[in-house]
């Protein structure tokens, strides 16, 4: 078992687990990517991983389960905001978040998290502001789902 500083939320079904350096927006998009119709909220700062049937699952740290940083909010139930949460979420892909990305990049590989092989999504700054993370993530799902 492993402690991840990300957010973690499950779209259609698949846990994603959002991981970047503070401030680049995990929460914030972890959040809207739960509040569709098929999302949910399960995890916001220490998210902890851990293998089950030879699966990664991820939960919330018991201190922060139900919560969700917001910068200049502070720490809110993520149920106030409407949003659905859940306690689990088996991971399907690893979105890292970072400040720039090569223009024609090679496949960023897997993430390697306990030994388990996790399809690896790589966003920059300027598709999440661009509001694209979302369209990006849930097209990557549909590919590479196991």
């Amino acid at each position: 078992m492993i402690t991840v500083h990300a957010a973690c939320c499950v779209v259609g079904g698949a846990g994603v687990l959002i991981r970047g350096p503070s401030g680049a927006g995990k929460s914030s998009l972890a959040l809207f990517l739960a509040a569709a119709q098929d999302g949910a909220f399960v995890a916001d700062d220490r998210v902890i991983c851990a293998v089950e049937a030879g699966r990664l699952v991820a939960r919330p740290h018991a201190a922060l389960a139900g919560h969700v940083e917001v910068r200049g909010q502070g720490i809110l139930p993520v149920a106030s905001l409407g949003v659905a949460v859940q306690d689990r979420a088996i991971l399907h892909l690893a979105v890292d978040l970072v400040d720039a990305a090569p223009r024609m990049p090679d496949a960023p590989g897997d993430a390697d998290l306990l030994g388990i092989a996790l399809p690896r999504f790589v966003l920059d700054a300027g598709v999440r502001a661009a509001g694209l993370a979302p369209l990006l993530i849930r097209a990557a799902l549909r590919q590479k789902r196991p």
